[in-house]
């Protein structure tokens, strides 16, 4: 591919403009080269690199998080990629019994609400107002 602007750039990764600088000012993503009237100009490797970027915050991963996969990944470090990956997915898994346990009180608490009546017998705005013991 020869040499892209950043509003194809964009495109081509399915981001905005404000993203890729964004990225650029983080420090993920760089111009392979500019013009001398300053526009920027990528390759594919920029657009590869914006593509894993996305992919890997749709993951979870967070912007930290992804530099050092960058970081690993040019180091063609497998394992500790392994490694980042199982610790994502214990979050993720940490997460999800969390908001399990949220799903499960509402669930009672909504069960319990005969939605009418005075608020002082509503059972969901007594849950709210209990003081933790």
């Amino acid at each position: 591919m020869e040499s892209i602007g950043i509003g194809t750039l964009a495109k081509l990764a399915g981001v905005g403009i404000d993203t890729v600088r964004y990225y650029e000012r983080a420090g993920l993503v760089a111009p392979s080269r500019r013009l001398a009237s300053g526009y920027r100009r990528y390759t594919t490797h920029e657009l590869t690199r914006l593509r894993f970027i996305r992919r890997a915050q749709a993951l979870g991963f967070s912007l930290k998080e992804v530099r050092e996969l960058l970081a690993i990944t040019a180091q063609r470090d497998v394992a500790r990629v392994k490694r980042s990956a199982q610790a994502k997915l214990a979050d993720v898994e940490q997460r999800i019994a969390a908001l399990d346990k949220v799903r499960d009180a509402l669930t009672t608490l909504i069960a319990a609400c005969p939605g009418h009546g005075r608020t002082s017998d509503c059972p969901i705005l007594k849950a709210l107002g209990e003081e933790d013991t």
